[in-house]
């Protein structure tokens, strides 16, 4: 059930039934319910890690729950039927990336395309923001702000601890939290996007709302793959980084981008599922409460569900 109190509740409603803000893909009178499009990929990796199916059926069951938003899933790394994105007002990745990336595909890059210059909101997820750059690189910087780039940027696993927040919707109500994961950092942005706090470029608004500096010893390595350590990220010690980042595009769409979510148990944190679902509910236009979006806590049996069939690795 979802947690929200009375005042937070009436505050949304007060808002509008579907509390859209201003979107240049919708016509005029077409201010029915907002609608999510969230795609799942195909098994990966061992189990309990990329767990997509069964974490976007976590968030899904949150998000589904919000006045005037309209939540539609899809397995398997892209939807049954291609027809149903020109409604969407946001559309959420959480999969495999480069070469296995959903948009890969040059026919569904290029729709996404035509539907993010409409003002549709995108954003990705975990391995789901890396991109081969010669394939997306650009759209990705202008749609999202940036990307995971291989052997630019790195994956090691660690522990951050998020102690402060921008003034930003996606980060109301969140509080300080550090939980375990594959986290990636140094992403390429476009030039003058980084972890140091918003900017505004050629009216893209770009905001970092998860930002840690990692240790020396992290960015020492090993990372996940290549074990590394390169030269560039540790010539870097001591600077903040940007895990999740928010973007607000001169066409009135929005991105961002999220660079956790290997580790399936970490959807029963608290505060790193709010942050998302306020992340994703922002994505597609919702007005956001002032104390976030309060879900209802993972139980290890919630946890446990939905896990794709994986075959265990020796050892």
């Amino acid at each position: 059930m979802l947690v929200m109190t009375r005042s937070e509740f009436l505050r949304v409603l007060a808002a509008g039934a579907a509390v859209p803000l201003a979107r240049p893909r919708r016509a005029a009178g077409q201010d029915g319910p907002l609608k999510l499009v969230l795609i799942a990929g195909s098994p990966s990796h061992p189990p309990g890690m990329h767990e997509f199916r069964a974490g976007t059926l976590i968030l899904e069951r949150r998000l589904a729950q919000l006045p005037g938003l309209v939540v539609e899933r899809h397995d398997n790394g892209w939807v049954a039927d291609e027809a149903t994105l020109d409604t969407a007002d946001a559309l959420v990745i959480y999969s495999d990336g480069a070469r296995k990336h959903p948009l890969k595909d040059k026919d569904r890059l290029a729709l996404v395309g035509r539907l993010v210059a409409g003002g549709m909101g995108l954003g990705c997820m975990h391995y789901g923001v890396e991109v081969v750059p010669e394939d997306a690189g650009e759209e990705f910087r202008q749609w999202l702000g940036g990307h995971y780039e291989h052997e630019w940027s790195c994956n090691p696993i660690w522990t951050p601890t998020f102690e402060e927040f921008p003034d930003h919707p996606v980060a109301n109500g969140v509080r300080p939290f550090a939980v375990e994961d594959e986290w990636y950092f140094n992403m390429r942005f476009r030039d003058g996007f980084d972890a140091t706090g918003p900017r505004e470029i050629d009216g893209a608004r770009f905001t970092p709302i998860l930002v840690a500096k990692p240790s020396d010893e992290v960015r020492d390595g090993p990372y996940v793959y290549p074990k590394g350590p390169y030269d560039h990220i540790q010539a870097a010690k001591g600077r903040d980084e940007a895990m999740l980042w928010t973007l607000e595009r001169p066409d009135g769409g929005r991105g961002f981008g999220f660079t956790g979510g290997h580790f399936h148990r970490n959807w029963q944190n608290d505060e790193f599922r709010k942050v998302v679902v306020n992340a994703i509910a922002w994505l597609a236009g919702f007005r956001v409460p002032s104390l976030g979006i309060g879900t209802s806590t993972v139980s290890d049996a919630e946890i446990e569900r939905n896990l794709d069939p994986k075959p265990a690795r020796a050892g």
